[in-house]
């Protein structure tokens, strides 16, 4: 037998310990719903690894938890019978940090101050040292499940250094013990841990004792009638499935017999988690086959835009022999795959008909991410459209409105649907290409989400209606009006002297058909892209190169008819100025303006010209 060895935590193990026991948590009780967690997850990578393997150690041992109270020697204590550890795995995931970040993430969870993050700190592998918020020191004592194994004991006050030595252990598994500190000595009652034990961990699917009393009443909900459900039950066990101390916005209850047959419990969070859009959240649906879990994170049974969704689905149709592999190309996932995502639009659909405001709710938490299934799922594109929500310059602030909504308004005589992207709607309501449809009523969508712009351009059209940016040259507005040939002419020579004098700044220069009250304006020429993509694309990379723009003239404003006096007179000096000042204007109401000295010194000029 080997002697004890002593480890010294990591660096950042020991600030982790510091912000987990004296800043983190703001309800110590959750040292128990992290640790049943911890003991569940064990056991059901051993259930996993029983249906391949029948040489595990222990092969027969019941797969349940159990929690010891013994107030004479204020001893607390949980024991699984789950897959165990060998010494590897104490040196490497007790006593390091399990993800990279976790760290930083926690710090700055301390530093907003947030009341409680409790519900968080369990999704980054740290969550068995809140036993240390109740202990000065942890003991665990553990076998894996290998045959020839060997088990241990790790020790810790959770200070500077840990320490591990072989010992004797009949059963596989883990135990945690501690002595509890006097403030929470409370947490011997019975009453007290079984309390919280129904608070937090009522749905664990093994069994779960407090000094030999089953405590916990397991059951398959989803495999019940949906009236036999109360909504306490079902915003408990969401918040079971989920770590979520909130309830969910809504649930969905399926029980699906034909060709295929299976049993789903289905819900959409309130809120978003904090890392939607990273590749971290590895959280799928659970999938179980008659009552056995198999996987805790299936991610082939949702398409990526609905991957928000929690729950579970419990199919007959699996062979409880399973593995990862054969469910990542199984035909029958792919068929249960396409069920719920239909299932779930069509419940989408029914809620933003019947309940507008909680589906609001809906699409700010999850509407960036949800929108991408126009693109990715043509199948259902049709639905997704139906879906999108977009503010428009006839909404009330902050309130959005469909496709649909936008087409019932539409003038008699207009074929096309209209947008214009921009970072918000103030700045969208004071861009000078809305000038002509403001003069005629005529509703713009604004595009304020980043998301939009990969989004909207390619639907193309809705309802037969052709969608179209207000930013593009090709815009149908009002048609020109009759000239004769002689003023036509002199505009031209004009027109060319705008185009001689900017050069290869711009793509072109045209008459303008849509500005009212500006001078000019910058449009996208037809084959360009969004103005708002291309301001994405050059925040991904900074070697991107814009297009140039098409600038339209608004003849009609008092300051281009000076300027074609200029033009006239021979000015030339004057107008290349002003010509430039009116460019560069132009490209920073667009935000394109990278040096604003000659912008800022050339208006002194003019300012100083004027006071003369």
């Amino acid at each position: 037998m080997e002697k004890v060895q002593s480890h010294s935590f990591k660096a950042e193990m020991k600030q982790l310990l510091n912000l987990i026991i004296h800043s983190l948590y703001a309800h110590p009780e959750v040292f128990l719903r992290e640790l049943v967690s911890n003991s569940s997850d064990a056991l059901s990578k051993i259930r996993i690894k029983k249906l391949t393997d029948s040489t595990l150690f222990d092969f027969d041992s019941k797969l349940e938890i159990k929690i010891k109270l013994d107030k004479e020697t204020n001893i607390f204590s949980i024991e699984d019978t789950g897959i165990g550890m060998d010494e590897n795995d104490l040196i490497n995931n007790i006593g390091t940090i399990a993800k990279s970040g976790t760290l930083e993430f926690i710090s700055k969870l301390k530093e907003s101050k947030k009341e409680d993050s409790s519900s968080l700190i369990g999704q980054f592998g740290v969550g068995f040292y809140s036993a240390f918020m109740v202990t000065d020191e942890v003991t665990i004592e553990t076998r894996n499940d290998e045959p020839n194994g060997k088990a241990y004991r790790w020790k810790s006050n959770g200070d500077e250094s840990f320490t591990i030595e072989e010992i004797e252990k009949e059963n596989r598994g883990t135990k945690i013990s501690f002595a509890l500190k006097e403030e929470f000595k409370e947490y011997l009652e019975d009453w007290k841990i079984k309390t919280i034990l129904k608070k937090y961990s009522n749905f664990v699917e093994f069994d779960l004792s407090v000094n030999d009393e089953k405590v916990n009443s397991v059951t398959a909900i989803w495999q019940r009638s949906k009236d036999d459900i109360k909504e306490e039950e079902l915003n408990e066990f969401y918040k079971f499935v989920t770590n979520d101390y909130n309830e969910p916005l809504t649930h969905l209850h399926l029980n699906i017999e034909g060709n295929i047959n299976f049993k789903s419990l289905l819900f959409i969070p309130a809120s978003a988690p904090m890392n939607l859009y990273s590749n971290e959240l590895d959280k799928g649906l659970q999938l179980y086959t008659k009552k056995i879990f198999i996987q805790d994170d299936s991610k082939n049974l949702l398409p990526d835009y609905l991957k928000f969704v929690r729950g579970v689905v419990d199919t007959e149709d699996l062979p409880l022999n399973v593995s990862r592999e054969v469910t990542q190309t199984s035909p029958i996932l792919a068929k249960i795959k396409t069920i719920l995502t239909t299932r779930i639009l069509n419940n989408l659909e029914e809620m933003s008909n019947k309940d507008k405001d909680k589906y609001k709710k809906f699409y700010l938490a999850f509407g960036p991410i949800f929108k991408t299934g126009a693109n990715s799922d043509y199948t259902n594109k049709e639905k997704i459209t139906k879906l999108l929500r977009f503010e428009s310059t006839h909404s009330e602030d902050g309130e959005m409105i469909s496709l649909t909504d936008y087409v019932s308004r539409m003038k008699e005589d207009q074929t096309e649907i209209f947008y214009l992207s921009a970072s918000n709607k103030e700045i969208a309501l004071k861009n000078p290409n809305l000038e002509f449809f403001k003069s005629k009523d005529i509703e713009v969508l604004i595009l304020s989400d980043p998301m939009d712009v990969f989004v909207v351009p390619n639907l193309y059209e809705f309802d037969g209606k052709s969608i179209k940016s207000i930013d593009k040259a090709d815009v149908k507005v009002t048609e020109a009006e009759e000239k004769s040939e002689e003023a036509k002419t002199n505009e031209d020579n004009f027109i060319a002297k705008f185009k001689d004098i900017l050069g290869d700044k711009v793509e072109n220069v045209i008459e303008s058909l849509r500005l009212v009250d500006s001078p000019v304006t910058l449009v996208v020429g037809q084959q360009g892209m969004d103005a708002q993509m291309e301001k994405m694309m050059q925040m991904m990379d900074k070697d991107f190169v814009t297009s140039k723009k098409i600038m339209e003239i608004n003849l009609k404003h008092p300051l281009i008819k000076n300027l074609e006096k200029l033009f006239v007179a021979k000015e030339n000096e004057k107008l290349e100025l002003a010509v430039n000042q009116l460019y560069e204007g132009a490209m920073l109401i667009e935000g394109y303006m990278k040096n604003p000295n000659e912008f800022v010194n050339r208006m002194y000029g003019f300012m100083q010209d004027a006071t003369n």
